[in-house]
């Protein structure tokens, strides 16, 4: 992850170092060279992220790419986001959301959640079916993605019956993803309560530059009110198609995803056709981008 970056730009490292620090455990050998089984924990996997965002943010910065006018970010995205706009040190995010991701996996323990992506699908039927399938153990719609793609999580055994009720209402695509952990769901709400405990201690500024957030697609212009929708987040879905939205609504054309991958930037095309919207992970990324964008 970034290896070939951080050969041209010192401030990966750096930054990997910086995070390490907040998070009191080695990322950049952690993400580099395992083990795989604890990098996958979502206690390190979290500022690990983190981490990598914030990295190919900075080293944007120092290659002299156009700087961005809003910032967004998805799920832990949201925490890369808010400390790019300067909102939390990154010493403070890490050690945040490596707390965010022990809570969350405390609040389900092992086979007890699970999620699943429901392709193809209205996003007013996934709702009508997790309403109806739901009881004592919810299922709810985790993350809008895009249209036709959602992500359900809940109690395990309801996100099967959601699967199973999608089947028989002809939704032909649909895949349990490999994690344990439901997050954006009510399974988290205790967590998000303590979360929100852990954040009244750290220190938060407003940000520099405005940050769409996940739970509403909205611009929010008080620490409190930005700390309010970060632990509403945790349980409530992520409204990604609204975020894409909303940046296109203040007139933005280009979307470049800071971070090892480029799934963001595959369903921000897919909400919005007209946006030029690239991952920038590596040194080619850059090169390009930075070639058309300045031109």
């Amino acid at each position: 992850m970034l290896a070939e970056l951080s050969e041209l730009h010192a401030c990966v490292k750096a930054t990997f170092e910086e995070a390490s620090q907040g998070a009191g455990v080695d990322l950049w050998a952690l993400s580099q060279a395992g083990p795989e089984e604890l990098l996958n924990r979502t206690e390190y996997t979290q500022p690990a992220l983190l981490a990598a965002g914030v990295a190919v943010w900075r080293a944007w910065q120092a290659s002299g790419g156009p700087m961005p006018t809003v910032l967004a970010g998805h799920s832990l995205g949201e925490y890369s986001a808010l400390v790019a706009a300067g909102a939390l040190s990154l010493h403070d995010g890490a050690h945040l959301v490596r707390i965010r991701g022990q809570l969350m996996q405390d609040a389900a323990p092992a086979g007890t959640g699970a999620m699943a992506a429901v392709l193809g699908a209205e996003d007013a039927l996934v709702l009508e079916v997790c309403e109806a399938v739901s009881g004592v153990e919810v299922v709810v719609p985790a993350n809008f993605n895009s249209p036709g793609q959602v992500v359900i999580g809940g109690h395990a055994a309801a996100v099967d019956a959601g699967l199973a009720m999608l089947a028989e209402r002809g939704v032909r695509k649909m895949v349990k993803l490999s994690v344990s952990v439901p997050s954006h769901t009510p399974l988290m709400r205790d967590a998000a309560n303590r979360l929100a405990e852990t954040m009244a201690g750290l220190q938060w500024q407003l940000p520099s530059l405005p940050v769409v957030q996940n739970v509403d697609a909205t611009v929010h212009d008080s620490i409190d009110a930005i700390r309010e929708a970060l632990v509403r987040q945790l349980y409530l879905p992520v409204q990604w198609t609204g975020c894409v939205q909303a940046l296109a609504a203040r007139g933005v054309g280009r979307i470049g995803e800071c971070g090892p991958g480029k799934v963001l930037a595959g369903l921000a095309k897919r909400i919005d056709k007209s946006l030029d919207a690239r991952a920038l992970g590596t040194p080619a990324d850059f090169t390009g981008a930075i070639e058309e964008w300045n031109a």
